[in-house]
């Protein structure tokens, strides 16, 4: 039968075991593998998950298993942590069993890719010789309607959910892969498009397509957003190739591997994760080391000097990290205070950085500035979300969070607040920045949804109203009509 399983964590002294190293996952390291005293870091990448080293705490190394299926004939109980079943890590099944290093064939290849480019790859592995052969991936990839799309890809009413359902749930694959093609990425960085596919396959994979919100197409949708955003003039003047690459890869990433639940409740619950980053980002952490993770697995920018390789992975943290809802007062405020001083300099690297660290938290919370029909489904979506962690921590008789509890909240209460207190102050600091069209178009959309909601709750509370006065109306008539005859017989 096979079992899921988790692995515990590892002592440094404790060689790595074989079966780990075979697995599935992806690994980073904020120092060289000789002080763990374990294999090389190069067979270390033949498994896919995450191993991370704290340098904080000398005496173990974390391993998270994202996917791990162990082939077993003796049955036994999955290792768990903690006491909250719900908290386990999401495991999928493995489709191959692992094999030996080698190198990248066509069936490995294959494997990754979706079954439209099977069906047409073979003449690519062949070595049938192709004029272009990256607009002969791209002719494969993005046929019909997706292709069309993508020629308004930077088109602020881009329907992200039709676009998904045309590349048959590869929304987040097609569309990063088609913004490094056209902003020159691949060429100027010299990425082998082979890794590069495989790289965005497997950040779509890492994302859990049963939450209902943070899921690929939340970041397809937040990375069409961020192009978007790039496009603006105050951006594309400045920006360089380095902040480009970073900013679309920080938002495909920015929510990698979510678990569907918000940091309050893995630290109430003493989830593992909390413990691992102290209980501070929590979830923005866990995104950043797993996006590590897999470049390095994918060996993306392995031909980049290793210099170059750690400084991209630090501003891919910094970037992700600034998505931590917690923190947005503070980044809000430097912002407001940058505006009004008029320092901001996009020709200095530090401010650039502050300014797309700014764009992904627009792009990341800017639901509620698209249009009415877009803006609805990701607020249903996210409330959904927000009400299954409610009812999993009434289930377990935990403390409900007020925002997750179904029974006192409804989806327009909770985007009207939403909208008021967050969206609304951030949008407006960058209406600031960006004096555009797309800021004017966004402001107004944000106002006639957060209308639409109060529209909406108004009818919804009216008609509660009419349906409990109702309930009491025949009640009174019947009382009445006992009471007359009564008083008919008194007289």
């Amino acid at each position: 039968m096979e079992v899921c399983y988790q692995l515990p964590v590892l002592p440094l002294d404790r060689p790595v075991p074989k079966h780990v190293l075979s697995r599935r996952g992806a690994i980073s390291f904020s120092s060289s593998s000789s002080l763990f005293g374990g294999p090389a870091p190069r067979q270390l990448s033949k498994r896919r998950g995450a191993i991370s080293y704290d340098s904080e705490d000398q005496t173990a190394l974390y391993i998270r298993m994202l996917d791990v299926r162990v082939r077993s004939q003796v049955e036994f109980e999955p290792e768990r942590r903690g006491s909250h079943p719900y908290l386990y890590v999401d495991f999928r099944t493995l489709h191959s069993r692992p094999e030996a290093a080698r190198p990248v064939s066509a069936r490995n290849v294959r494997r990754l890719l979706s079954f439209q480019r099977y069906l047409h790859s073979s003449r690519f592995f062949h070595g049938i010789p192709a004029s272009n052969p990256l607009g002969y991936i791209l002719d494969d990839d993005y046929t019909g309607q997706a292709k069309l799309m993508l020629q308004k890809v930077g088109n602020w009413n881009f329907d992200i959910f039709l676009f998904d359902r045309l590349t048959n749930g590869n929304s987040l694959v097609n569309l990063t892969f088609h913004l490094f093609n056209s902003y020159g990425l691949i060429e100027l960085f010299q990425l082998d498009m082979v890794k590069l596919r495989r790289f965005f396959v497997m950040i779509q994979e890492d994302y859990r397509c049963q939450n209902p919100y943070h899921n690929a197409v939340h970041a397809a949708d937040v990375t069409q957003a961020m192009y978007c955003y790039l496009q603006e003039p105050n951006l594309a003047e400045t920006l360089t190739s380095c902040d480009l690459l970073l900013g679309l890869l920080a938002a495909a990433t920015h929510d990698l591997d979510h678990p569907g639940v918000n940091q309050p409740f893995l630290i109430k619950t003493d989830h593992y994760l909390a413990a691992l980053y102290k209980n501070s980002s929590v979830l923005e952490n866990h995104h950043w080391k797993s996006a590590v993770g897999l470049l390095r697995e994918s060996d993306l920018l392995s031909h980049l000097p290793a210099e170059d390789r750690l400084n991209m992975e630090e501003r891919l943290g910094s970037l992700i990290l600034a998505t931590d809802i917690s923190r947005q007062n503070d980044y809000l405020s430097e912002f407001r205070t940058h505006l009004d001083k008029g320092d901001l300099c996009l020709t200095n690297g530090g401010h650039r950085n502050f300014i797309l660290q700014m764009a992904l938290k627009c792009a990341d919370i800017c639901n509620p500035c698209r249009p009415w029909k877009l803006s609805k489904q990701w607020s249903e979506k996210v409330t959904e979300e927000f009400f299954h962690q409610g009812d999993i921590e009434r289930k377990h008789n935990l403390e409900v969070t007020p925002l997750c509890d179904r029974q006192s909240n409804s989806v327009a209460n909770i985007q009207i607040g939403f909208m008021a207190y967050v969206v609304e102050p951030l949008f407006v600091e960058w209406s600031r920045f960006s004096d555009t069209r797309l800021s004017q178009t966004m402001m107004n959309h944000l106002s006639l949804n957060k209308q639409g909601w109060k529209e909406g709750r108004d009818k919804q509370e009216a008609s509660a109203s009419r349906a409990s006065e109702e309930q009491r109306t025949p009640t009174t008539k019947d009382s009445n009509s006992k009471v007359l005859p009564q008083g008919s017989k008194g007289s």
